[in-house]
């Protein structure tokens, strides 16, 4: 897919995808959605990539749905095939958790609605001092979408949600950062370096597979029932990765006091118990 309103671009095994609608605040469009989506699935798909960063162009990060345009056709204007009509922030955010490499939020400037909400689903949101954030839906005559019943309570607790989503107030990032959803602040000219260097942290010394079992035991465990749910598939994981070259690897390098090279990739070396749910229909 050709890219019109993202920038994906890599570099030293980060990826780093820039809502590209400088003019508009990068308001989402249903084109950007896509572009999004067929992003993660490079990203995915690429065993070079270790890590993402998601930000915006210009001053802003994302003002929300593009409201004055002519979003044209739309396979969420119409039902789906059961006869369900879809938000398109949700299939954005279930990518992203979906992802199999940690997802940072560099979040430069308002990210309002749909701006917000599809930075839940990332791992760390990082925000800069000018940033504002706010789940509007209430004064729009909405609900939340993509998701974000789901994550935000998750993210912040079920109390700073509904008073977020409640009020539908917008809010600067000081407050994000004393309500949970960040977990930093800094000076705009900060913003993306620190998220490279964040990002590069978890991409260097770790093993690619790991990070990915990782990623979706921790997204996936807030779900489960009873902690012996994560018992189980701890085991199987933990298990599953004690027979692996990487931990092998993992080993020698540690005593040989030399960065590992783990060999094992993600496109080929998923264990056979991947993934271990079943992924629910959309009905």
């Amino acid at each position: 897919m050709e890219f019109e309103q993202i920038r994906y671009e890599v570099d030293e095994g980060i990826a780093t995808v820039t809502l590209s609608r400088p003019e508009k605040l990068n308001a989402y469009t249903e084109r950007m959605r896509d572009e999004i989506i067929a992003a993660f699935d490079r990203i995915d798909a690429d065993d070079a990539v270790r890590a993402v960063i998601v930000t915006g162009e210009g001053r802003g990060f994302c003002a929300g749905a593009d409201l004055g345009g002519d979003p044209g056709p739309s396979s969420d204007a119409v039902p789906d095939e059961v006869g369900h009509w879809r938000d398109g922030g949700g299939q954005v955010t279930l990518r992203i958790f979906q992802s199999l490499k940690p997802v940072i939020a560099a979040i430069n400037g308002p990210a309002v609605g749909v701006g917000a909400t599809m930075t839940l689903a990332m791992d760390v949101r990082l925000a800069s001092e000018t940033a504002k954030m706010g789940f509007v839906f209430v004064r729009r005559g909405l609900t939340p979408e993509a998701c974000s019943s789901f994550f935000l309570p998750r993210v912040v607790g079920i109390s700073q949600a509904l008073e977020w989503c409640l009020t539908g107030r917008v809010f600067p990032a000081q407050e994000a950062l004393a309500g949970g959803l960040v977990s930093r602040v800094l000076p705009a000219d900060d913003l993306l370096p620190a998220a490279r260097a964040l990002a590069r942290e978890m991409a260097d010394g770790t093993s690619p597979v790991s990070v990915a079992l990782t990623r979706q035991l921790m997204w996936r465990g807030l779900g489960l029932r009873h902690p012996m749910e994560a018992h189980r598939v701890d085991s199987r994981s933990f298990r599953s990765r004690m027979q692996s070259a990487d931990v092998v690897e993992g080993v020698v390098s540690f005593l040989e006091k030399r960065p590992p090279a783990f060999p094992q990739t993600v496109s080929a070396d998923m264990p056979a118990f991947f993934p271990w749910w079943d992924e629910p229909e959309f009905r």
